[in-house]
């Protein structure tokens, strides 16, 4: 989800009445608690934004940052 559709998310929840954010709520968790969100693996981020790392050398990279903390 990004920064966009949360903020668009949360301010349509604003403008339900307290009744119907209070039922939301109570949906929200009766869901939650029957277990209907799956399960995540930290697996899954592998290999995101490896392209940002392509074509530098990771033992200069660290040289580099480790020169810069002399400064």
């Amino acid at each position: 989800m990004t920064d966009q559709e949360y903020d668009n998310l949360w301010n349509r929840i604003g403008n339900l009445s307290p009744k119907e954010q209070k039922d939301l709520l109570a949906e929200f968790a009766r869901r939650m608690r029957a277990g209907n969100h799956s399960r995540r693996s930290i697996m899954e981020l592998a290999g995101l934004g490896k392209e940002i790392w392509e074509g530098i050398d990771a033992q200069d990279y660290v040289n580099q940052e480790r020169d810069s903390w002399d400064e």
